[in-house]
């Protein structure tokens, strides 16, 4: 089929991506009935069935799912090949679909999309903010920032810098209840716990001072999983929390939180960008987090903790 292959493979991708061959026609601005043929004469190029049709939904059969793999990857190859020879690659195009977590994404990485626009016009950017970590090949995610330790296998990891919390309260709280001296002190205290949107579990509260580690479960009268509302929640005087270090400096300049047990501070969680491994040939990928480890490394509140001294109230007194 000559050329035809590369553009029935490429039909076949979209199709299995937006699980309709009327909806691949569309975005690949193809007639259906030529979709439908190039499919088609795929299958019998192959021997082989690649797609379930129903009236509602097209699915992929098990040979279908494996060769789709394999043209993505050629798919990647063909394009990179292309950037390489035309100069294409000096200005990357096409959309990218992204996650990242929501709190990052509204104190650094939004503020900074400017800077990213201007350097590279030509990409189009679909931004998922949220606390959990999706599935990135079958939801068609090109690329991720997690926080916390890695067991994926199947996705490139590259580390780009640590993420720093800090223990807060607002001033209301601290007025009524006090301020603890020590991690000891929290057990006596009303604390804000979060949990995880995935499990269900309750995160553990650990605090680290000069090598010695504590570890503790901590009742709490509420629980959030979500990043914003646990914020609003500190900020509303409910109790005790953890917060990333730079979005406790932005609370601290707007008087609506204070730093509490600011030298025992929660252990950082490394920060990664992560991507499908058939995805690394992209340029736009390799600009896009080449630009976030840019970003991150240079932004003190991701890098830094000790830039809460800086905040807009003094350090708490230390008993």
């Amino acid at each position: 089929m000559g050329m035809d292959k590369l553009q029935a493979m490429e039909v076949f991708v979209r199709v299995v991506e937006t699980g309709g061959i009327s909806r691949a026609a569309d975005s690949l601005r193809l007639p259906k009935a030529t979709t439908t043929t190039l499919i088609q004469k795929l299958e019998a190029s192959l021997g082989v069935k690649l797609l379930n049709r129903t009236t509602r939904r097209v699915s992929v059969t098990p040979d279908g799912a494996a060769y789709y793999e394999r043209c993505v990857a050629i798919l990647a190859q063909v394009r990179e090949s292309e950037e390489s020879l035309t100069q294409q690659h000096a200005t990357p195009r096409g959309r990218l679909r992204v996650d990242v977590p929501t709190l990052m994404a509204r104190s650094v990485f939004v503020p900074a999309l400017p800077l990213f626009f201007a350097r590279y016009p030509d990409i189009e950017l679909a931004l998922a903010c949220s606390e959990r970590r999706a599935d990135l090949i079958e939801e068609g995610i090109d690329c991720a920032i997690w926080s916390g330790e890695l067991v994926e296998s199947s996705l490139v990891a590259r580390r780009v810098g640590f993420l720093y919390f800090a223990t807060c309260a607002a001033p209301s709280y601290i007025a009524t209840h006090g301020q603890p001296g020590h991690p000891d002190d929290l057990a006596q205290h009303r604390c804000i716990n979060h949990f995880s949107p995935r499990t269900g579990k309750i995160s553990e509260w650990v605090f680290s001072k000069n090598g010695t580690r504590i570890q503790t479960s901590l009742r709490g009268h509420i629980a959030l999983d979500d990043e914003n509302s646990y914020v609003a929640a500190a900020e509303a005087g409910l109790g005790i929390a953890r917060i990333p270090a730079f979005v406790l400096k932005e609370a601290m300049e707007r008087g609506s939180l204070d730093l509490v047990l600011g030298d025992w501070f929660p252990e950082p969680s490394p920060l990664y960008v992560v991507y499908p491994q058939n995805r690394h040939l992209s340029s736009k990928i390799r600009v896009f987090v080449d630009w976030i480890a840019e970003l991150l490394g240079e932004h003190d509140g991701i890098q830094l903790r000790s830039t809460l001294r800086q905040g807009g109230s003094p350090p708490p007194q230390r008993r």
